[in-house]
């Protein structure tokens, strides 16, 4: 460009528009008549005070709107700018203009159509839409002449902005919890797709997160930098402008890359399911172990993602009489990291030596261990309650205990026994997390029974009883004898507890029928304190075979009655 066309580009930041106008008809010649002589866009951002804020070049055909960081980038409403463009040859607004509308959150965006001699020819407008039951996301006007077009720019940003407010319940919270908005991305079945999304909603719920909305994709093949489709992504903005949503919470794990990138373009704070199990784990960790192993699992969870940091490089820092740019700030946040791995790495290690000094006492008294397990939320720490009187927090939400709770528990046959309740499992269980719990998890070696719990009215029962049975395997307690209870059939039709009793049979050394239990009710327990003696009676290994609806010995006890809720 020439200098002459240079400083005519520069005195534009100091035009300003009048607020009840889109662009002044002087400023709008300016504009047309400079791309028209350059053969470029030239794009305003412009805010509600009529404030020229930036001043883009692009090319004949497109430009790229850089970085907006001086606007307001809350998520919740409008950014609170006005993109205003030319359109060499008087061409209406693209695809691209109404995506950027809808990833930047613009107030307006407005095309300038450049005639032959660089007049404005006319003026093309869109803007997001509230929530509606069509189900639009925007609405794009028809090209208007530019001399003749009346519109009150402020009057109408302030009424579309009272619109969304009023059609989105999640932006009139004033209790301060955040709202979110869950995505679902899988190359796999739909039915396992909606599993998944429900239990990642039953995390989200008991985090005290709001979720306010839903996006599901099926793709062939996951994108590597965006997961969704880049299509798809536009969706999920508008979705969560519509929707007042804080953040975005996947049901899958994302790698360092996916989340930095997805993060630079939706400017909401993302979360993936391991985050999210993570943060659940911190709130409810109140030993000194779980403590201490929550944490090692966040750092082991933050290391790789650290260095994707993309402000990491901003500060530097050197030694005294240090020759060059010394330790970047990047390098000092990774090794303070690591050394803080290490540190929490031996308090494990020293709480498992003080455990192995503690467990000789317990063989020489001669007091079996019958360790309850199963999936998250399954009823555990309620059937721990029920048998020995206990008051141990048992709220319906997943992961309610996470510290090993011990209680004494007399059988019927006067001999005493220590009953252990345990963090409960998970599908796709992070693996940090599940290395971190190693610890604790060790304990069911010890274990001479397990009772595994199994969520009778869940409509995944059989995946659930999967994953448990997968990790037990992956933990190397397979040879442990089991007893597999089903618990929550009191909220079961007695049609369905008697398939429940024709499909899980016990084993055929055993002549007791398979029964349904409640963990609420005491009158149930009597069959699964015999099962648990007679388990300890015989002693009987469990072979290493695949869960094929078949357990070593399966316990179902108990009748209808009142329908009642039996918690983690």
């Amino acid at each position: 460009m020439k200098p002459s066309q240079v400083t005519r580009l520069e005195r534009l930041y100091r035009r300003r528009v009048p607020v009840e106008k889109i662009i002044s008809p002087e400023l709008a010649r300016s504009c047309t008549e400079l791309s028209h002589e350059i053969r470029r866009q030239i794009g305003l951002l412009i805010n509600r005070r009529g404030i020229i804020e930036s001043v883009i070049i692009g090319t004949d055909r497109q430009l790229v709107i850089p970085q907006l960081a001086r606007s307001r980038s809350g998520p919740r409403l409008l950014r609170g700018v006005r993109f205003v463009h030319t359109h060499l040859n008087n061409q209406p607004l693209t695809k691209d203009d109404l995506t950027d509308l809808a990833l930047l959150r613009l107030d307006l965006m407005a095309v300038l159509g450049v005639g032959d001699g660089g007049e404005p020819v006319s003026i093309s407008l869109a803007h997001l839409l509230p929530p509606n039951t069509q189900g639009k996301a925007y609405e794009a006007w028809a090209p208007q002449n530019l001399q003749t077009f009346q519109f009150r720019c402020d009057h109408f940003v302030q009424s579309l902005e009272a619109e969304i407010s009023k059609a989105t319940p999640a932006l009139r919270r004033t209790d301060g919890e955040p709202s979110a908005l869950l995505v679902s991305v899988t190359e796999g079945n739909r039915a396992d797709q909606e599993e998944r999304l429900r239990e990642c909603q039953e995390l989200a719920t008991s985090q005290g997160i709001q979720v306010v909305g839903t996006v599901v994709q099926r793709l062939s093949r996951i994108n590597s930098k965006y997961v969704l489709g880049v299509g798809k992504i536009t969706e999920v903005i508008i979705h969560a402008l519509q929707s007042g949503a804080d953040l975005l919470i996947f049901d899958r794990d994302l790698t360092p890359t996916q989340i930095r990138s997805l993060s630079e373009m939706i400017e909401l704070k993302v979360i993936d399911r391991t985050q999210l199990i993570l943060d659940i784990f911190a709130s409810r960790a109140h030993s000194r172990a779980g403590k201490i192993q929550v944490e090692l699992a966040q750092l082991k969870y933050l290391l790789p993602r650290l260095s994707q940091s993309s402000t990491a490089f901003s500060r530097l820092g050197g030694g005294i009489g240090a020759r060059g740019p010394g330790e970047t700030k990047l390098e000092t946040d990774l090794r303070r990291v690591r050394d803080r791995i290490h540190h929490l790495e031996r308090e494990l290690k020293d709480l498992s030596r003080q455990r192995e000094q503690q467990r000789p006492r317990r063989l020489r008294q001669g007091t079996p261990v019958v360790s309850i397990v199963g999936y998250t939320n399954a009823g555990k720490s309620t059937l721990l309650n029920t048998l020995t009187n206990s008051r141990v927090s048992a709220k319906n939400q997943p992961f309610e205990t996470l510290d090993t709770v011990n209680r004494r528990f007399r059988l019927p046959s006067g001999r005493n026994v220590i009953l252990t309740d345990t963090v409960g499992f998970i599908r796709d269980l992070p693996q940090d997390l599940l290395e971190a719990f190693r610890t604790t998890l060790d304990e069911l070696h010890q274990a001479d029974v397990l009772v595994h719990v199994v969520d009778a009215t869940a409509s995944d029962r059989d995946q659930q009883i999967h994953v448990v049975e997968g990790l037990l395997r992956e933990l190397e307690l397979q040879h442990v004898a089991r007893v597999l209870v089903m618990n929550k059939c009191d909220q079961l039709s007695p049609e369905d507890v008697n398939i429940l009793d024709r499909r899980f049979q016990a084993c055929p050394e055993r002549s007791r029928s398979a029964l349904c239990v409640s963990a609420l009710r005491k009158e149930t327990m009597a069959p699964l304190r015999d099962a648990i003696t007679d388990a300890l009676e015989s002693n009987v290994p469990v072979a290493e075979t695949a869960w094929r609806g078949e357990p070593s010995l399966a316990l179902v006890a108990g009748a209808s009655g009142s329908r009642t809720s039996n918690h983690e």
